[in-house]
């Protein structure tokens, strides 16, 4: 079995996990996507709750619809969001928290280019990154659903200078997207926070 496939099986796995016990949000389950997973608003409010979170002046979230109530209570909490743009098609958007005064809105995919009010990142450091996944292992080993946006933003954040070795990078998933063991390649970037809607994990 090639690297690919096992990724794929793993995938599978978690997919069919999540869709046949009824935990994804999405009538036809997740599968090709990052899961929507029921209970990512319990994920968010426990990670607003560490001391990382609490501790930072600026957020970044990947534009999965998981992370849909981290942007929102990152907003909530007059803290400056930086999202990244689907696929990166639009690179990132930055929206000041304290400017936001429609929250729910802006908090979604389609809200975030609506009340952006720049667009260039060069010169802020961001606090905590928040990305979706589709499984990770305890060791911090993610996978997303192939395309590799999220090790691409990770990396291109660390090329900035924008983010260094010790920025918490987190995800916020469902048990059931925690697995025993990720396969992993070279370019693959590890995090080092896991939230589900039970517990944290600190790697």
């Amino acid at each position: 079995m090639t690297l690919k496939e096992e990724k794929d099986k793993v995938r599978k796995s978690i997919y069919d996990n999540l869709f046949n016990n009824g935990f994804s949000n999405r009538p036809n389950g997740d599968y090709g996507k990052i899961p929507d997973f029921k209970g990512s608003d319990i994920a968010a409010e426990l990670l607003s709750k560490t001391e990382e979170w609490k501790s930072s002046i600026t957020i970044f979230s990947s534009p999965d619809a998981a992370q849909t109530p981290v942007r929102y209570l990152a907003l909530k909490d007059n803290k400056n969001l930086i999202m990244a743009s689907p696929n990166l098609t639009h690179g990132y958007l930055f929206l000041e928290g304290q400017n936001i005064k429609e929250i729910e809105e802006a908090s979604t995919k389609e809200g975030a280019f609506k009340h952006c009010s720049k667009k260039d990142i060069s010169n802020i450091n961001v606090d905590l990154v928040v990305e979706g996944s589709v499984g990770v292992d305890r060791m911090g080993h993610r996978i997303g659903k192939g395309k590799g946006f999220a090790d691409m933003e990770i990396e291109d954040l660390k090329k900035r200078n924008i983010i260094n070795n010790t920025t918490p990078i987190a995800t916020t998933i469902h048990p059931l997207q925690l697995v025993n063991h990720i396969p992993t390649e070279s370019h693959d970037q590890r995090i080092n926070m896991i939230v589900t809607t039970r517990e944290i994990i600190r790697v």
